[in-house]
């Protein structure tokens, strides 16, 4: 399917912020306590979308119903794949800015979008992330591992072709064309996001990455939360890839092959060969020097090496596993992880 004549341009945008929620009302209230602080002249939308919370957002929203220009929905837990289409499909907008509850933004985040789709329109981007001040140790270093270039995860926004970027929903930017041509986010969770960014692709838009247009992302807050969002992302990838074998690549076995590679220097050090094991430990004091740089904390440098290491396990394991089950068993995704999948 090809992609219709763009209708909008960067000075014609009107923007609406698409905000799923589930029994988050404390992050809600940060993220609107920065919305109210966006420099940004020109009327935005907030459309908040309740997916069938316990303990909802209502007394939050209802604080700031005179101050920001908010659309408030709740509906039945669905996912937030669906939420977010089910937002988009009400917004007001015709340009969809898709955060996450736990995110706050920067006071020039929607001066660096506009101006950025201004200078060059594309019907998706996304943005990075960066550690906020407020956040705790072990926040800032798994924010450090998941945008680190000494790590597989985050994003790195170097020379490579910006047009086959991969937004995270975290941070993501949709036109109305693309989401009414494309439908939205499919079922999967997580890889809601690269597998809507394929289907673009494949219908001729471009996504590309706005690096000013960065938001300061909590993500999880202890690590078992952690190492089962990493677990999850690695299950993910193999579902993709056989999917649209056409966009898999080698660099997403990476985790996997470092774990592999890991376990097989510890056998050879037994056999008085420790080289291997020697590359290991010096990648871990170049990753605690960077992460030591950054931070500037020799607290966060230390938690960052234990991230990493839950990195590259919990991603490694669910990778191996969902390869093995989808692409050698040849199980069906929705039957070997239904948890992923939401009806």
């Amino acid at each position: 399917m090809e992609k219709t004549e763009t209708h909008i341009s960067g000075k014609e945008i009107n923007f609406s912020f698409i905000i799923p929620v589930y029994n988050r009302p404390n992050e809600t209230e940060e993220l609107m306590e920065s919305m109210l602080k966006l420099e940004f002249d020109e009327k935005f939308e907030i459309v908040i979308v309740e997916d069938g919370s316990t303990i909802d957002s209502e007394n939050v929203i209802a604080k700031y119903k005179d101050l920001l220009e908010i659309s408030y929905f709740k509906k039945p837990n669905s996912g937030p794949g669906d939420s977010r289409n089910y937002g988009m499909a009400r917004a007001r907008g015709n340009y969809f800015l898709i955060l996450d509850s736990d995110c706050i933004l920067p006071e020039n985040y929607l001066i660096s979008v506009k101006n950025a789709l201004t200078e060059k329109f594309v019907d998706c981007f996304g943005g990075p992330d960066a550690a906020h001040n407020s956040f705790t140790d072990i926040q800032k270093a798994i924010n450090f591992t998941m945008t680190s270039f000494l790590t597989t995860g985050g994003i790195r926004g170097g020379d490579e072709s910006l047009a086959k970027f991969q937004p995270r929903s975290f941070n993501m930017g949709l036109s109305k064309e693309a989401f009414e041509k494309s439908g939205g986010f499919g079922k999967i969770h997580p890889g809601e996001d690269p597998d809507l960014s394929i289907r673009l692709w494949e219908m001729g838009y471009e996504t590309t990455l706005i690096k000013t247009a960065y938001v300061y992302h909590k993500r999880r807050i202890d690590w078992s939360k952690f190492y089962m969002q990493v677990n999850k992302f690695g299950k993910a990838r193999p579902i993709l890839n056989k999917r649209y074998p056409k966009y898999a690549k080698i660099t997403y076995w990476f985790p996997s092959l470092f774990l592999i590679g890991f376990l097989g220097s510890l056998v050879l050090a037994l056999f008085c060969i420790p080289y291997f094991l020697l590359m290991y430990a010096f990648y871990y004091i170049l990753l605690f020097g960077a992460a030591l740089i950054k931070t500037g904390s020799l607290k966060i440098a230390l938690y960052s090496l234990l991230a990493s290491c839950i990195q590259f396990y919990g991603y490694g394991i669910g990778f191996l596993n969902s390869f093995f089950r989808v692409s050698i068993l040849n199980e069906k995704p929705e039957d070997a992880f239904p948890k992923m999948f939401f009806k």
